[in-house]
């Protein structure tokens, strides 16, 4: 999930192209929503979304124990927002612009390859 439209379409076309089966929300809730239909393998997360932040999408996944690793984007880096995310337990921390090789490394990384 990405708060730019733009953004959220070309990752997901970029993790399509890679071989992954993908889902975009357009926003925390109904992402959190959809979570009664299945639990995805990897969940991308901006920390600024509206209405309900990565972090806090983050945070309610945790709660749920729902065992979904998690990379968080962002394009404004806080050390206060990485330290949160990797305290609860994000597998990747990213800077926008995230360049493609980061990205699917992370996803890789906690998956395997597509």
């Amino acid at each position: 999930m990405d708060d730019e439209p733009s953004l959220c379409r070309a990752l997901q076309r970029l993790l399509q192209l890679a071989g992954f089966d993908v889902d975009t929300f357009a926003g925390g809730e109904a992402f959190l929503d959809s979570l009664s239909s299945g639990v995805p393998d990897c969940v991308i997360l901006d920390v600024q979304m509206p209405g309900m932040t990565g972090l806090e999408v983050q945070s309610r996944l945790a709660d749920a124990h729902a065992g979904v690793p998690v990379i968080v984007i962002t394009g404004h880096d806080y050390p206060a927002a990485r330290a949160l995310a990797l305290a609860a337990g994000a597998v990747a921390y990213l800077r926008k612009p995230v360049s493609e090789e980061s990205l699917l490394a992370a996803i890789e990384g906690c998956l395997g390859p597509a």
